[in-house]
């Protein structure tokens, strides 16, 4: 997606993948600043570890407790946090967030990024987490209204229901009960590979409206060729770009 906007916007930049242990981050970092690297986007599982890496972390992200964008300038690292804006957007695609009730399930660093983007933008928020008190601590940090063990799914009420936990990557599994789905409620499950979680073929059926992970993907990367080049993101293209790399 990056490299189709770079070509799009005539930009002189190449965007690769790095394959970081979570105990090599520190040294990662020091590598790309060395190597003159602009920016990075940081995937699972460092999120939130890098913030200890780097010089700067604008309030946004600092407030989430979590970075996914690093760019570097004048030899410091900046951090930043786009999931939030991406997760809002995709969404917005199929409702409106204001005065919904919305069930995130997992406690990592991209459920906080949607539980800010939500509150944010005037929903209530239960959090739930297989391990219980994560997601009690992420409800008291970021001021959602409940939180509780991922078991709860089961009752729990909700207009919008995001799963951001890793359950479904890569396979057809999902952490949502069927019969825990419901007609007229919203899903977004953020994983996007397959495009078509077992989450969302399951939602599908029971009637509700389901956005695909690769919107969060796709609009998160966007505001990260905004702040990187300055100019306006090519949606379509980078679109397009994510339906041609999972089609090979």
């Amino acid at each position: 997606m990056h490299n189709a906007a770079f070509r799009a916007l005539d930009t002189p930049a190449a965007f690769l993948a790095f394959d970081v242990r979570p105990e090599d981050l520190g040294a990662a970092l020091d590598g790309a600043r060395a190597l003159g690297v602009r920016q990075l986007a940081i995937s699972l599982p460092h999120k939130i570890e890098v913030m200890n890496y780097l010089d700067e972390v604008d309030p946004v992200a600092r407030k989430i407790g979590a970075v996914n964008t690093v760019t570097f300038e004048n030899g410091r690292a900046h951090g930043t946090n786009t999931d939030w804006l991406g997760a809002v957007r995709a969404l917005e695609r199929e409702t409106s967030i204001a005065k919904k009730h919305a069930v995130v399930l997992g406690a990592g660093g991209t459920a906080r990024s949607l539980v800010y983007g939500l509150k944010k933008n005037g929903a209530t928020v239960t959090v739930l987490n297989r391990t219980e008190a994560r997601a009690v601590e992420l409800a008291a940090e970021l001021g959602a209204r409940e939180a509780g063990p991922l078991a709860a799914i089961t009752n729990a009420p909700y207009d919008i229901l995001i799963n951001t936990t890793s359950v479904g990557l890569g396979s057809d599994a999902s952490p949502v009960p069927k019969a825990a789905l419901r007609e007229g409620t919203v899903v977004l499950d953020a994983v996007y590979d397959p495009e078509n979680t077992r989450l969302l073929k399951d939602a599908k059926a029971v009637g509700a409206t389901t956005v695909q992970g690769k919107w969060m993907l796709i609009y998160q990367a966007a505001e990260q060729i905004r702040i990187w080049t300055g100019k306006e993101p090519p949606l379509e293209i980078m679109a397009a770009a994510f339906d041609r790399a999972g089609a090979d």
